[in-house]
């Protein structure tokens, strides 16, 4: 497989987001190299987005979004939760792609439908914010065969409070895929 390089996320991330979906996700964690088909993504535009952590501006939590593309932002959530996004766009335009879903494809034990579950299921947790996705052991990668995408646009999900960005279609999904997590 080869991984995508700085370029592929040095670009908006609606087109980040679409070319995103049918590609692998790997994370080479304890000898064991986990490999997920991305089959579900939410574009987050920036701080003009409400639904953007970066809508708050800078902070330590978000610092990552500022930064160059091609990093991962790894969050918590609920205190549970751990969710994984694609710094995407110049430096300093705070974009990013957030993972929604997986199908399994290597080593990959659990659900995947959800940001949460992808990331328990991929062994991504915080020791991973930040980490640049062109190195080794954990990046993003073209799939052997190219296999053709039917992309499905919805709104995305759980952004309620962030009035007219709710309601944008900036959740993309493979149409018929029975690992999205929410058709």
């Amino acid at each position: 497989m080869k991984r995508l390089g700085r370029v592929f996320y040095n670009r908006p991330a609606i087109e980040v987001a679409h070319d995103l979906l049918g590609k692998y996700l790997v994370h080479v964690s304890g000898g064991v190299e986990r490999v997920g088909r991305i089959v579900e993504v939410e574009a987050y535009l920036g701080p003009h987005d409400l639904a953007a952590h970066s809508a708050k501006g800078m902070t330590p939590r978000t610092k990552v979004m500022f930064g160059p593309p091609g990093h991962a932002y790894v969050y918590l959530i609920y205190g549970i939760y751990h969710c994984m996004n694609v710094v995407t766009d110049r430096e300093g335009h705070a974009s990013a792609v957030l993972l929604r879903a997986l199908e399994p494809v290597r080593n990959v034990a659990g659900p995947t439908q959800g940001p949460g579950l992808l990331c328990r299921a991929m062994a991504i947790d915080r020791r991973l914010h930040g980490h640049d996705l062109v190195s080794e052991h954990f990046y993003i990668a073209a799939p052997p065969r190219a296999e053709p995408v039917v992309m499905v646009k919805r709104p995305r999900v759980g952004v309620d409070y962030a009035g007219h960005w709710a309601k944008r279609l900036l959740r993309f999904y493979i149409r018929g895929n029975p690992f999205v997590s929410k058709p």
